[in-house]
């Protein structure tokens, strides 16, 4: 007799949807469970039969929530467009005295893993790859948040021009330091901020708002 894979539950809120009945397992279970192979197998390992396996539940749990596997892959990109491009948005609006304030919380994303999932993100891009459909999905987040970059620049007084350069150069930059997997620890990262914002702005960055990002840095980092 083969030995069940364990089980594999990471609720985000434990309280958000409540085990009843003979329940065992939440929509959210099995989306996060999906994420998971996605983001380390790839979309081809996404399949009903072994999430189940991972879950610890047979395959009609399933449905319960989803109609079937393509109902399952919406949703996770559901999940990475309201996870990744909707906070990038939301940071990028955020009310800011300035632009390193501004640029601050645009960075915020990527500190905390809880704002933006970069395994997530790559996954998605991956796929992307082998899907035309998808691709443009991906190019049009990608549009939403270069939309928003360079709208943070221009409320804080840049040419259109310089706007729209400006934000690819902070975008591309952004998303080639997690391509690459660079590894370093916070206070290395922390110390290269005052030079990437000045870099990036051109301008004298404030050093209020730089130490006000440092310590929601550090305050992630000691809670993660």
């Amino acid at each position: 007799m083969t030995s069940r894979t364990k089980p594999i539950l990471h609720r985000d809120d434990p309280n958000k949807e409540p085990l009843v009945g003979h329940v065992k397992v939440t929509r959210e279970d099995w989306l996060n469970a999906a994420r998971d192979v996605l983001v380390t197998e790839g979309v081809a390992h996404v399949k009903i039969l072994p999430l189940g396996t991972r879950l610890g539940v047979s395959r009609s749990s399933f449905y319960w929530y989803f109609k079937n596997r393509s109902d399952l892959l919406t949703a996770l990109l559901d999940e990475w467009e309201n996870r990744n491009t909707a906070r990038i948005v939301a940071q990028c609006e955020a009310p800011s005295a300035n632009i390193t304030e501004a640029l601050c919380n645009f960075f915020r994303c990527f500190v905390d893993t809880a704002q933006f999932d970069r395994g997530l993100d790559f996954a998605v891009r991956e796929w992307s790859r082998r899907d035309p459909a998808l691709r443009g999905r991906v190019d049009g987040a990608d549009a939403l948040r270069l939309d928003a970059i360079t709208a943070m620049y221009l409320r804080h007084g840049y040419a259109l021009a310089q706007a729209d350069t400006r934000a690819r150069i902070l975008y591309y930059m952004q998303l080639g330091y997690h391509a690459l997997e660079v590894q370093e620890d916070m206070d290395l990262r922390m110390s290269r901020v005052q030079s990437y914002i000045e870099g990036f702005t051109g301008q004298e960055p404030d050093a209020r708002a730089i130490k006000e990002f440092e310590r929601f840095a550090l305050s992630v980092e000691a809670h993660s």
